[in-house]
């Protein structure tokens, strides 16, 4: 009888690990499709699938660039896996962050917009996100703090500055670079190119939210 490869044999005895990759392999590829962002709902789901969407691809789009052919074998180290949960948490909290102030700048160009209901409505549909979410077993203890600095820096915002660039973009490269599970010495070297790669992915998002955000309706629902 052939025997199985390592990695077949872990994920059949290790269900809980076989859910997970294949949720995030869903996940990645379940808004191919194009919907409106019309009101409350549908943009707490952009927010929350695209800030994943990012994170997850910015992340395991690094570590199998800098690994190569030995990608696979990460995964079969718990260490390495645990570290890897780690920083796909803290880059999921910050793209989420970047993301909520690029969409309340969005909106606050409306005509109908106002300072104290765009700040008001991405607070809160950032705390539902959050809360939903809760503390993931895998994301470590330093994830509740994390999570109260995406709330202070929205709940401090000034949304009128928000422009349509790079500009809100400035925590996710950063984080990514910080908690990727790379040797310091390679990600010093690194740090321009994958900077720069997260910038790039958000390029897509921006150019989605623009085609189908309708900033009116959100407001009008709010009010």
């Amino acid at each position: 009888m052939t025997e199985l490869p390592k990695r077949l044999t872990d994920l059949l005895l290790r269900p809980s690990l076989l859910w997970q990759i294949l949720r995030e392999y869903f996940s990645l590829r379940h808004f191919s499709r194009q919907e409106p962002v019309n009101d409350r709902a549908s943009l707490r789901q952009f927010l929350n699938t695209r800030a994943s969407f990012v994170a997850q691809t910015s992340l395991y789009g690094y570590l199998r660039t800098r690994t190569g052919m030995r990608y696979p074998e990460l995964f079969e180290d718990d260490g390495f896996v645990h570290s890897i949960n780690i920083a796909k948490w803290q880059l999921w909290l910050d793209c989420l962050s970047d993301l909520a102030v690029y969409c309340g700048g969005m909106l606050m160009h409306h005509p109908q917009a106002t300072e104290a209901g765009v700040s008001a409505l991405m607070q809160g549909i950032v705390d539902e996100i959050i809360n939903e979410t809760g503390i993931p077993q895998d994301a470590g203890e330093k994830f509740p703090e994390s999570a109260e600095h995406v709330r202070q820096r929205l709940a401090i915002c000034n949304w009128e500055n928000i422009t349509d660039d790079e500009q809100p973009f400035s925590h996710s490269p950063k984080s990514l670079v910080r908690w990727a599970p790379i040797v310091d010495e390679l990600k010093q070297l690194d740090e321009e190119i994958v900077i720069n790669s997260v910038r790039f992915r958000w390029q897509k998002v921006r150019r989605e939210l623009r085609r189908n955000l309708d900033a009116g309706k959100i407001l009008m629902e709010k009010t």
